[in-house]
């Protein structure tokens, strides 16, 4: 067994039902955030035009958006988690980097301060994985029933 291997089932199995809680928020926040590209692709289309990617809009947009979407209620559930958290790390690196960045931390309406928090997060949980109380735990213990 391998040193992730082992941070991985230690992470399984020491985590909290709060740490539960807070991966089911993080996956709500992250499908609402989807939800909200969806709906206001102008702004989502506006936020890329102006920013370092935006030869890649089209793409990024579908991307961000059912990336959000779908990871956003894998990560709440906690089923497939550390794939759809593999997933989201990406867009939430590109946030930081390409459009909070430029906008400052101080600034009116900058999401710079939240985009790290939930990159922290991703990354916590993409270390622990979803704990006791989640889709990938079920899965794990009722392999034959």
């Amino acid at each position: 067994m391998n040193t992730f291997q082992k941070v991985e089932e230690w992470g399984n199995t020491h985590q909290s039902k709060w740490l539960a809680v807070l991966r089911m928020l993080l996956g709500l926040i992250i499908f609402f955030k989807g939800l909200y590209f969806v709906q206001n692709t102008d702004a989502l289309h506006e936020i890329l035009a102006n920013s370092a990617v935006s030869f890649y809009t089209l793409f990024l947009i579908n991307y961000v958006a059912m990336a959000h979407l779908v990871g956003g209620v894998l990560i709440a559930i906690g089923l497939i988690t550390r794939g759809a958290i593999l997933f989201q790390i990406p867009i939430l690196l590109g946030a930081i980097i390409f459009v909070n960045a430029q906008k400052g931390f101080y600034s009116i309406h900058s999401e710079l301060g939240l985009s790290i928090l939930i990159l922290a997060l991703l990354i916590f949980f993409l270390v622990f994985g979803s704990g006791k109380l989640s889709g990938d735990e079920f899965m794990r213990t009722h392999v034959n029933t």
